[in-house]
């Protein structure tokens, strides 16, 4: 099945419930006016010269277009190709990267876009989602215009999606992700977190991040449930917004769930009728999934995934998890997909055994113009993921941290995760992660960061003696240092590399 096909079916289902919803401008289009623009859209680009297999680049802030853009894209057997704006001062390697035809845009990211453009010299049209700019097709004209979409290619197997990786461990890569096993994916998520028709989705993370389609788009639209976005993201407008719009689901990263965790707990209350958040993004830590179960009484499902599957690594359940040794777990794997744990060798690891998270049944096609770093990564025909972790007799995955943030002190490996989990159970610290510098003697310094709750203050000596008894490693070289606030990657990730680089200079 083909992503934009889910689109049709509830049309046929329900035509009059509301599919999408951009909750900035409380824009909302039902199932059946979402077909009509998604039609629209895939006419306007086909007009412009767009056929299958070309990229059509998506580079704007949330908001009804942007899910209309990758619809028609779709619908016309295009890549839908998105990039975060964030990224705006490196758009040129982007463009360079995947060389779309044409390039849909926000009126804001006028200069950015077209000095990309003209750098690269691949791209035929821009597209201004706000009206006309010199050198830029309108978008509401385009449409308004109801040019006529070719026949619908309706090839499962073809590309439609390309995001980008992180780029923790290099130059950001473009992994390509096909119709029918995303689809799929998506379907068993929308079962394993019990989706139906009366649920609303509410994501306000970038669209340009592949945990949104697979979270908070294709599952809702696969059950013919609503899919709210927001743009502006705030902890107050965002709380009032889930309360506004009757969210029953909402699908974060752990900054904006920390954020929904203390609004609640400054209004004495969750905004209703919510009965469950989604994690994903980085992993969460068991203090703050501990506060979701006994301070708000919700279930704070978590998700492990990356932009190479389209769907999930693991994945765990709208409930409530008594065990307070459990909440490191993530979940298990999705039926879709077969997770193991792998050894150096290749080899499965033994249950509870930490070995590189990978997994096999429906993952990317590959990297966009990568063949090298395609075969690398999916050697074996597994996906391996670069992330550590172990599977318990439950079949439960738990993270334990990327292979290339270990750090290594004095011979032994530590995983930063547990000196950041221990850090986060105390008193005043609100971010924590570590990181290693090497030092003048050969060896590796581990030094954790940690910034301070409102109005509380952190004794670092203190701190690393609260946390010794915590860690089954040898505290004595570590070093603690406050710091006003931590880099953060645009997809709310502590950016790790620009840390360690920062404490080294």
């Amino acid at each position: 099945m083909l992503m934009h096909h889910l689109l049709y079916r509830v049309a046929e289902r329900a035509p009059d419930t509301v599919a999408l919803r951009w909750v900035d401008r409380d824009l909302a289009l039902t199932a059946e006016e979402a077909v009509d623009g998604m039609e629209r859209m895939a006419g306007a680009l086909a007009h412009l010269g767009i056929v299958p297999g070309d990229r059509v680049l998506i580079f704007a802030h949330n908001g009804m277009d942007y899910l209309l853009a990758m619809l028609g894209t779709w619908r016309l057997g295009a890549i839908s190709a998105l990039v975060n704006v964030k990224y705006a001062d490196d758009l040129a390697y982007y463009v360079d990267d995947h060389r779309p035809k044409a390039i849909i845009y926000t009126h804001d990211m006028e200069g950015p876009v077209k000095a990309a453009a003209a750098m690269v010299g691949c791209v035929s049209h821009l597209i201004c989602m706000d009206g006309p700019q010199d050198g830029a097709h309108a978008l509401p004209e385009l449409m308004a215009a109801r040019f006529a979409p070719p026949v619908d290619p309706e090839d499962a197997s073809a590309i439609a999606h390309l995001s980008y990786t992180s780029g923790t461990t290099g130059k950001p890569k473009g992994a390509c992700l096909a119709h029918e096993p995303t689809v799929t994916a998506a379907r068993c998520i929308g079962e394993r977190l019990r989706m139906r028709a009366t649920d609303r989705s509410f994501g306000p993370t970038a669209l340009s991040s592949s945990y949104q389609l697979v979270a908070n788009l294709l599952p809702p639209m696969a059950v013919g449930a609503t899919t709210n976005v927001m743009g502006k993201w705030t902890q107050a407008t965002g709380w009032e917004a889930l309360e506004r719009t009757g969210a029953t689901v909402f699908v974060g990263n752990p900054v904006v769930l920390t954020e929904l965790l203390e609004e609640s707990q400054a209004r004495g209350r969750l905004p209703s009728p919510l009965r469950f958040g989604l994690s994903g993004g980085g992993p969460v830590p068991p203090t703050l999934r501990k506060a979701f179960r006994d301070v708000l009484k919700l279930p704070l499902v978590e998700s492990f995934g990356q932009s190479e599957i389209g769907g999930f690594f693991a994945l765990g359940f709208p409930e409530l998890e008594p065990d307070d040794d459990k909440l490191v777990r993530v979940g298990p794997g999705t039926p879709d997909k077969e997770v193991a744990i792998l050894t150096t060798s290749g080899t499965r690891a033994p249950i509870g055994t930490v070995g590189e998270i990978c997994l096999r049944g429906g993952f990317m096609a590959g990297y966009w113009d990568r063949p090298e770093k395609t075969a690398e990564t999916t050697r074996g025909g597994w996906l391996h993921s670069g992330d550590l972790g172990s599977i318990d007799a439950d079949g439960y995955v738990t993270m334990r941290g990327r292979l290339a943030e270990l750090v290594t002190v004095n011979g032994v490996d530590w995983f930063p995760r547990d000196v950041e989990e221990a850090l986060a159970t105390q008193a005043g610290v609100l971010l924590a992660a570590l990181v290693g510098i090497p030092n003048p003697s050969g060896g590796t310094t581990p030094i954790a960061f940690v910034t301070e709750r409102p109005g509380q203050t952190i004794d670092p000596v203190a701190l690393k003696a609260a946390i010794a008894p915590l860690l089954p490693y040898d505290l004595a070289p570590l070093v603690i240092r406050k710091a006003a606030s931590l880099p953060m990657t645009p997809t709310g990730k502590i950016a790790k590399a620009t840390l360690a680089a920062e404490a080294a200079a």
